[in-house]
């Protein structure tokens, strides 16, 4: 890779952010989801619910980057620092602005899972999450951080 992969810049750094933040957003929603499902399903208040959405999101954003970088040969304790520098303010950013969509939109938390509000606001949490999740990313990236660490091992 040349200097230039690295640090991207317009265009290219935008893109590189779009694509740091779909890889959060991957994580983070199968995290989101089966939190809120188990939560949900299980009749947890929904603080517990919440706060279990909110650590599997973490759980399932690390794994997707700790598992290339074990593949890439970097041993667990190393490739999990990696994926505290590439991912934490990114799937934190991204479980703020979900979860505080999610509690903004009135009964989404109470509505079973055969609802379409609970679904409905599920997703539409993710979108704007993601949507605000971007510029940070961008942000990151352009400083040489975030998902920028991860260049090495792609």
């Amino acid at each position: 890779m040349s200097a230039h992969d690295h640090n991207p810049t317009g265009r290219a750094l935008t893109s590189s952010a779009i694509a740091a933040t779909v890889h959060c957003l991957t994580g983070c929603a199968i995290g989101e989801v089966l939190g809120m499902v188990i939560g949900t399903a299980l009749g947890l208040h929904n603080a517990a619910t919440l706060i279990l959405s909110f650590v599997l999101a973490f759980v399932f954003g690390y794994s997707l980057t700790i598992r290339p970088v074990l593949a890439a040969g970097l041993p667990l304790a190393r490739a999990f620092k990696v994926a505290l520098a590439a991912d934490t303010l990114s799937i934190l950013t991204m479980e703020i602005v979900d979860n505080g969509v999610i509690v903004a939109v009135p009964g989404a938390l109470d509505a079973g899972l055969f609802s379409l509000l609970f679904w409905g606001s599920l997703a539409f949490s993710l979108v704007v999450a993601f949507v605000v999740t971007v510029p940070v990313n961008r942000w990151l990236i352009g400083r040489g951080k975030g998902h920028a660490v991860m260049h090495e091992f792609h």
